[in-house]
């Protein structure tokens, strides 16, 4: 169930992410490649091209990301302190 959850966590946190730095990248592609403005041509460019495809591969991404760490979380397992019962610990 942490897997599931942690891998839901990242499926949000790397969409929003993913769709932040999306924009990022639409917006410099319009300026470097001059694309042209009229009728709001590269506003649309950037809002349903860029920022869909950066929130779905940052979505995914994140998914992974959260989900393998919180399966490696659970496969090394620390050895936790025993007490000794000679010492009295």
């Amino acid at each position: 169930m942490k897997i599931l959850l942690l891998a839901i966590l990242g499926l949000l946190m790397g969409a929003l992410g993913g769709a932040t730095l999306g924009l990022g990248a639409g917006l410099a592609w319009v300026e470097i490649f001059k694309t042209s403005r009229f009728e709001g041509y590269s506003g649309m460019l950037v809002f349903f091209t860029f920022l869909p495809f950066g929130a779905l591969i940052g979505g995914l991404g994140g998914a992974i990301l959260f989900g393998v760490t919180a399966a490696r979380d659970s496969q090394i397992a620390v050895p936790g302190e025993t007490s000794d019962s000679r010492t009295g610990n």
